[in-house]
C-alpha cells in the first residue's frame, strides 16, 4: 500500500459527497498511518478509506462499521 496524497484526499471527499449528496463529508490523513483516511459526517468518524495500488490500477476501500445499537428499532417506511 503507498499514501494517500492531499490531492487524492480531495478528490475522495469530493467523489464521497457528490455520491452521497452530503456536503459535510469530510476525508482526512489518519495520524499514525499515511496509507488510509478517516471519513467523517459533521465531524462524527463512519469510516475508512484504504488505498491499494496493483497492476498498475488504483482502488479505494470504504470500510464503514454499522452497530446493532445504532439501527433504528424497526424498519418501517
Amino acid at each position: 500500500m503507498s499514501d494517500i496524497s492531499a490531492s487524492e484526499l480531495s478528490r475522495l471527499e469530493a467523489y464521497l459527497q457528490t455520491t452521497l449528496g452530503h456536503n459535510r463529508i469530510s476525508v482526512s490523513q489518519r495520524s499514525k498511518t499515511k496509507d488510509s483516511a478517516e471519513v467523517s459526517i459533521n465531524g462524527e468518524f463512519i469510516g475508512t478509506i484504504y488505498k491499494d495500488e496493483e497492476d498498475g490500477e488504483t482502488s479505494y476501500d470504504f470500510n464503514m462499521a454499522i452497530l446493532d445499537i445504532d439501527l433504528p428499532k424497526t424498519a418501517g417506511k
